[in-house]
């Protein structure tokens, strides 16, 4: 009797444990089924678009300067190719040959900021663009259009893959030193796309006043005008949106920084801020402030005006 009623105990014990965890594993299942995975798909075979074939790969080591795009839909109309919903502010980006779903570094070579983005779609497919990025990883990375960028992979910790799949950010990466952002631009080829602003051809051309508007009904009038002249003209103007060098010490707000001082006089401009040159880059700050407290004043004055990435920094001019 009693080993049977043992037995019988062992049973219902046995009974009540399994239907516990089949009633526990439900919920966690759902859970898994409405993540964002990251389990690389099959690199899959070489295919063709517009004429070009790409191949697939995986390299254990990539970094390449180029031009980045934008992508305002997924490649599969709302969807990425790794079958993903495509979510416009997302950290995302598309790449014509890396693994999906992997992880690069993406640097600004105007202004030297990098983030950290996850690629899980196929593209861009105009072939002088290196990568394409989403609305809200080029507005973390503070660029607009085409932008010229380094495209690294990498290997990030659990933790910064598990913000990006969630469609939040990474923490920005360490700004890249003006000396190494030189050699990376010298690197860069030209753009052949038709977004492409059309001045980045005419300035390779041995033209200096091809682009004034007073020339731009004469096709011979540029070969009419002394070289020196229009030359020493531009040397005249060129310092004349720069302030005056302001005292060092405290903090300035930086808003952005431009390989092109023109588009560094414009938006200074804009925010009754300055341009500090130097290295080749030409960078629109507010201030200086006596105090990052102060400064904040700056962070606000330029998100106001829709730049909500500015960054405080100490004041280096001399």
């Amino acid at each position: 009797m009693l080993s049977n009623n043992k037995g019988l105990f062992v049973t219902a014990m046995m009974l009540v444990l399994v239907g516990g965890g089949a009633g526990a594993a439900q919920p966690q299942q759902a859970g898994l089924a409405a993540m964002v995975g990251d389990t690389p798909v099959p690199l899959g075979p070489p295919y063709s678009v517009g004429g070009v074939t790409y191949t697939p790969a995986d390299p254990v080591s990539y970094d390449e300067v180029g031009y980045a795009g934008a992508i305002e839909d997924g490649s599969q109309g709302g969807v990425t190719e790794t079958g993903e919903s495509f979510i416009p502010t997302a950290i995302t980006a598309a790449h014509k040959t890396l693994p999906l779903p992997s992880y690069v570094e993406v640097t600004a070579l105007d202004s030297g900021r990098t983030i950290l983005v996850r690629i899980n779609d196929r593209g861009p497919m105009q072939s002088d663009q290196l990568i394409a990025l989403s609305p809200g990883a080029a507005a973390q990375l503070g660029v607009t259009g085409i932008a010229p960028v380094r495209v690294r992979r990498v290997n990030p910790p659990e933790q910064e893959r598990a913000v990006l799949r969630g469609h939040g950010q990474a923490a920005e990466r360490l700004e890249t030193p003006a000396a190494l952002l030189k050699v990376l631009r010298g690197k860069l080829g030209p753009v052949r796309t038709a977004a492409s602003p059309p001045t980045r051809t005419v300035a390779a051309k041995p033209r200096p006043v091809a682009v004034k508007p007073v020339n731009a009904g004469r096709p011979g009038a540029d070969f009419d005008t002394p070289a020196p002249k229009p030359v020493a003209q531009v040397a005249k103007s060129a310092p004349k949106p720069i302030p005056a060098p302001p005292r060092s010490g405290g903090y300035v707000v930086q808003v952005g920084a431009f390989s092109s001082q023109a588009r560094a006089d414009t938006l200074a401009k804009s925010l009754g801020a300055r341009v500090d040159p130097g290295g080749g880059i030409w960078r629109v700050r507010l201030g200086p402030y006596a105090t990052q407290q102060a400064a904040q004043a700056g962070v606000r004055q330029a998100a106001a005006k829709g730049f909500e990435n500015s960054r405080i920094m100490a004041n280096d001019a001399r």
